[in-house]
């Protein structure tokens, strides 16, 4: 028997899954990046609620799978954020389906640009972000002093 598609829902980001997914994805990163002074960004709930933004989860059945999250920037531009599938789920789709979402949300929100930050130590996320048509950009906003960093761009326009 196949297994079930993935669907991906709005959520509140303080929802159980999304609390889920985004502890596992911390303790994932601390596993790849235990240097002293390396820190997570957080995410606020009000940057990714009413026209500001979204959280989505991935389920497959009535198990989430992966999340991630698109918030306004001040410049016009839209940020992914919170990015995460679980492990056993990479390379099924999931991710790109989540990336396709966010895509449309930021359109939906009226940005022209979509960005994004990730670590040099998590080529899954590199591999993903540049088959979906992301390049690599100059470091931005707060990611400007994390040298274990890139950051990415892609034009919506």
């Amino acid at each position: 028997m196949p297994a079930p598609r993935v669907v991906i829902r709005r959520e509140q980001l303080d929802s159980p899954s999304a609390t889920r997914l985004v502890a596992a994805l911390n303790d994932e990163l601390t596993a790849r990046y235990p240097e002293p002074g390396v820190r997570h960004i957080r995410l606020d709930p009000d940057e990714v609620g009413g026209d500001r933004g979204g959280f989505f989860v991935a389920y497959r059945g009535d198990q989430a799978v992966g999340c991630g999250a698109v918030r306004l920037l001040e410049d016009g531009s839209a940020e992914i954020k919170r990015m995460y599938v679980m492990p056993e789920e990479r390379g099924t789709g999931v991710g790109k389906a989540i990336l396709a979402v966010i895509e449309g949300e930021a359109r939906r929100l009226g940005a022209l640009r979509l960005v994004l930050e990730t670590g040099t130590r998590q080529p899954e996320a590199i591999g993903l972000y540049r088959r979906a048509g992301f390049v690599e950009i100059p470091a931005f906003g707060e990611y400007r002093i994390t040298p274990l960093n890139q950051c990415f761009g892609k034009s919506l326009g």
